[in-house]
């Protein structure tokens, strides 16, 4: 499978049967899967689109936002829930280039990629266990 390092972007490969092993970045050490969704901005939400196999759930937000706030702990929750989904978080304050290419129009807004596609959003706070629901509903 391949897996875009958080912390420097390079693409690696883990046979499948390794992921269960915590694998490491082969060019910077990092965790290629960390225990927490990770922050992305418009050039790194690009390439984890681009080079990840493993689905991707990223949440768009902004600071101002209370709902966003809200469901920050939610969506960490679910991310504990769901160990074959890379979550991420993207500030739609900063990443405007993002927001507006992918059409955010609300936020919170989820949204699912797989094999480098959108296959689905949501928009609108929710707990942890209907993220999961929603996530696995999709075939993710």
């Amino acid at each position: 499978m391949q897996l875009v390092c958080p912390a420097c972007l390079t693409r690696n490969r883990v046979p499948d049967a390794r992921l269960a092993d915590d694998p490491l970045c082969g060019q910077c050490g990092a965790k290629l899967l960390p225990a927490h969704p990770i922050d992305v901005d418009d050039a790194s939400l690009e390439r984890h689109v681009a080079g990840n196999e493993m689905p991707l759930l990223v949440d768009c937000w902004a600071a101002w936002c209370g709902p966003c706030r809200s469901m920050a702990p939610q969506f960490e929750a679910a991310s504990r829930q769901l160990p074959g989904v890379r979550f991420a978080k993207l500030d739609t304050e900063a990443a405007q280039r993002s927001a507006a290419a992918y059409g955010i129009r609300s936020i919170p807004t989820l949204l699912l990629f797989r094999g480098g596609k959108e296959i689905a959003r949501r928009s609108g706070a929710l707990p942890a266990q209907e993220i999961v629901s929603w996530v696995r509903s999709q075939g993710a």
